[in-house]
């Protein structure tokens, strides 16, 4: 897949970079999450371009658009850089990462058509029911298509997405996740959410009661799950891949205040400090609570530790009988 990414550039120099070898077929949106709804939407195109002999495009927004309009932006599911590897496995030919600036989001819908019409060879444009472009969102789906009869392009609508008989969308999975309800989250998404950032050095508390944690820091304006112990898949580049038992939270029982992402990863041995650890969250345990003794605390811990052991069985066993 081609990406196309200039942080500097307005939207035009942007799309001009893309040089597509046929005409194109063209999604725009932010993608967040790039749930199974944008699986769907992406993958239709997908097979429609290259059924035609066309490129499949989408242009993906960054930063989101409510940061350059004044408002606060919802945290984010994914990073451009994780939004960019997942839509790349959708098969996409182009990936336009197009900086949503105040200009941007000025530029009439009309003015955004005709720089995909220059620079993309626009044929056709897919999106959902809801799909808006352009000032204002002038640029509605009636708009879209009286101007693709009048320019030569035509407008797709793919039907949103249900899942246990609610549209699947970005908000859908930040409630799920804000919740705690794990379950919720990756039926959404199709996969397990994932929050990855380089391991830091903490406090050495979990060391000085036996179990030894790895401290990440997400970037900011991520969403993090609601506070609890989880069990989660860790990934690390060079040590491979462990079971881990995950606390989000405040560690009342140590009066430790400001929120701590640390994962003790089972069945290792190392260190991991300076390594970019991928946490994948598969279950939620429990709420955090303070414990009266630090022994009473580490107690705990072990029943967590073979409880996740029980979870990530059972869901080997289910995932292979699949």
């Amino acid at each position: 897949m081609h990406i196309v990414h200039d942080s500097a550039a307005e939207f035009a120099r942007v799309l001009a970079q893309a040089h597509p070898t046929a005409r194109s077929y063209v999604t725009v949106g932010v993608f967040d999450g790039v749930h199974r709804g944008h699986q769907q939407l992406v993958t239709s195109m997908v097979k429609a371009a290259h059924s035609t002999h066309n490129v499949a495009v989408a242009i993906n927004f960054d930063p989101h658009p409510a940061t350059a309009l004044g408002y606060e932006p919802p945290p984010l599911l994914t990073t451009a850089e994780e939004r960019a590897g997942l839509l790349a496995a959708l098969r996409l030919d182009v990936l336009v990462v197009l900086p949503f600036t105040p200009t941007t989001a000025h530029t009439p819908a009309t003015a955004f058509v005709e720089a995909m019409m220059r620079d993309l060879r626009l044929a056709e444009l897919w999106g959902g029911p809801d799909f808006a472009l352009g000032y204002r969102r002038e640029g509605d789906v009636p708009f879209l298509r009286r101007l693709g009869a009048e320019r030569g392009f035509t407008v797709r609508i793919v039907v949103p997405l249900v899942w246990e008989g609610k549209v699947v969308s970005s908000s859908r999975v930040r409630a799920a996740l804000r919740a705690g309800d794990i379950p919720q989250a990756m039926g959404c998404l199709g996969r397990p959410y994932r929050l990855a950032d380089t391991v830091v050095h903490g406090d050495g508390r979990g060391h000085d009661i036996g179990v030894p944690t790895a401290n990440i820091s997400p970037p900011p304006g991520r969403l993090i799950p609601s506070g609890g112990i989880y069990v989660c898949l860790a990934h690390t580049e060079h040590l491979g891949m462990h079971p881990a038992v995950v606390n989000i939270g405040t560690r009342p029982t140590f009066a430790r205040n400001g929120l701590v992402i640390e994962a003790h990863l089972l069945d290792f041995h190392g260190d991991l400090y300076g390594q970019v650890l991928a946490l994948d969250f598969i279950a939620r345990l429990r709420d955090e609570r303070a414990f009266p003794t630090p022994d009473a605390l580490v107690e705990q811990i072990h029943e967590d530790i073979a409880q996740a052991r029980a979870v990530l069985g059972s869901s080997r066993a289910a995932d292979e009988a699949g």
